[in-house]
């Protein structure tokens, strides 16, 4: 009878709750700490949910940019990653690594093309410097294909490349970048000190899976209890955020999250919600036909070598099932 109580508590997921105060170590990149990118984990602590699951989340900065996310949870330095899809999907494809995206932490964020004041229009770009990053990472391809959509060629315009967000808005603010790429706050922040926003992101993608959350296979199937666990309190964290019934109180979190104005909260999430633009996942989930986008740009830029590889190969979807989130 025992232990056909234990195979019905499996199937309806009540026996992958972890126990009491199971620590979590998630990889973190320094530079999003006090971004929008860590929003689900200032809610999910903020408002008990990774605490009411039994698990007690450990954010672990790990230096060196995102290209680290991976190689770092390979060392076993962290039990999950954020990770830019991009750089997993490489080292994937590499054999490089033997991690698995189980849940999706931005699904097409905004980031705005933030110029000089002196710059009104994309034809004003030619002959400018960019601050970029890598040219694998998806905030410069969709960078590339907002430029494109306007009719400005890469060969009109030179690049630095420049791995993280502060590095990025050093550059523009010493002069040595006419425009970058900014995520928020850090965007409505150069906005307000005179900077101009010349498009967003989102114009030029509308599909994408930006980052994923990855954990290593072998680490995943051995503490199925707690990563599914730890899902289902990311899951009421995006379920949260998403409320319309609970704008006032996310605003708050990203004041004292980020150390935005409350007029900036409210602005974001206005971005974000008014007009939803796709960018957080409902509940975790991962789009694979977000992620079959990533592949087609990095195909198209030559990181990848056809045949291209199916999305399914990089995605294990079974924990999410079991933390009760609708998948694709």
């Amino acid at each position: 009878m025992r232990g056909l109580l234990a195979i019905v508590l499996a199937v309806f997921g009540f026996a992958t709750a972890a126990s009491a105060d199971t620590v979590v170590r998630v990889g973190q990149v320094p530079s999003t700490a006090k971004s929008l990118g860590a929003l689900p984990w200032f809610v999910g602590e903020a408002r008990g949910f990774f605490a009411r699951e039994g698990i007690k989340l450990q954010l672990v900065p790990l230096d060196g940019g995102t290209d680290q996310m991976v190689k770092r949870l390979d060392k076993g330095d962290v039990d999950l990653s954020g990770s830019a899809t991009p750089y997993f999907i490489q080292a994937v494809a590499d054999g490089t690594s033997n991690s698995v995206a189980v849940a999706a932490t931005s699904a097409n964020p905004v980031y705005s093309l933030i110029v000089k004041p002196e710059i009104k229009s994309f034809a004003d770009l030619k002959g400018k410097t960019l601050g970029l990053s890598l040219a694998i990472d998806t905030i410069s391809i969709s960078m590339r294909k907002l430029i494109e959509k306007h009719g400005i060629k890469d060969t009109d315009y030179t690049v630095k490349e420049l791995v993280g967000t502060p590095v990025r808005l050093d550059c523009l603010k010493s002069g040595a970048c006419d425009g970058t790429p900014l995520g928020q706050p850090e965007d409505f922040a150069a906005i307000a000190q005179g900077y101009h926003r010349l498009g967003v992101s989102t114009d030029a993608v509308a599909h994408f899976e930006f980052t994923v959350l990855i954990a290593r296979r072998v680490w995943a199937k051995a503490n199925q209890a707690t990563l599914v666990s730890f899902l289902r309190g990311l899951a009421s964290s995006f379920r949260f955020i998403r409320d319309p019934a609970h704008r006032n109180d996310v605003a708050k979190i990203i004041v004292d999250g980020t150390g935005a104005s409350d007029a900036t909260a409210h602005a974001i999430l206005d971005l974000y919600f008014k007009s939803d633009r796709g960018v957080l996942p409902r509940a975790g989930e991962l789009d694979l036909k977000g992620l079959a986008q990533v592949i087609a740009f990095m195909g198209e830029a030559g990181v990848l070598k056809g045949p291209l590889p199916a999305p399914g190969r990089f995605v294990d979807q079974r924990y999410l099932k079991l933390a009760g989130v609708k998948t694709n």
